[in-house]
């Protein structure tokens, strides 16, 4: 049990791209990816916090142009912040999936996501395939 506490703890991006496929999701990639998955919700937290500070100190200016120019800044700021916050959704998602010990596992076929799309994107739920049906489906049917 000491080897697999010391294990968990030491994985890198290149130890996981180095790893067998029948090391896929052992306890040190899965801790790998979650410590990925809770450094990016914490930053984006942090930016939360940091645009809804902003958001409060803003002045209201009497000139027309400045307060269009302000608000302007404050609805692409909202929309970034929404973007993200639908990201930290996904964030969350993927936690969950490996507290499940769904993680790394295509939602819809069951096979590997794979570690290389993971690394790319941790909140990955579908394989690339998948993926590829899903945007087809989308682009033929509008949605």
């Amino acid at each position: 049990m000491d080897k697999l506490a010391e294990q968990v703890g030491t994985e890198t991006e290149e130890t996981v791209r180095a790893a067998s496929q029948d090391e896929y999701m052992s306890p040190g990639q899965l801790a790998f990816f979650r410590r990925r998955l809770l450094d990016e919700e914490k930053a984006l937290l942090s930016a939360v916090k940091e645009t809804a500070g902003h958001l409060q100190e803003s002045e209201v200016s009497s000139d027309w142009n400045d307060r269009a120019s302000a608000e302007e800044e404050h609805t692409l700021e909202l929309r970034v912040r929404d973007r993200e916050r639908k990201l930290l959704q996904k964030i969350r998602e993927a936690l969950r999936r490996i507290d499940d010990g769904e993680y790394g596992w295509c939602e819809e076929s069951g096979e590997p996501i794979g570690i290389a799309r993971l690394l790319a994107r941790p909140t990955a739920a579908l394989c690339l395939e998948a993926q590829e049906r899903r945007e087809q489906a989308k682009r033929r049917f509008g949605g």
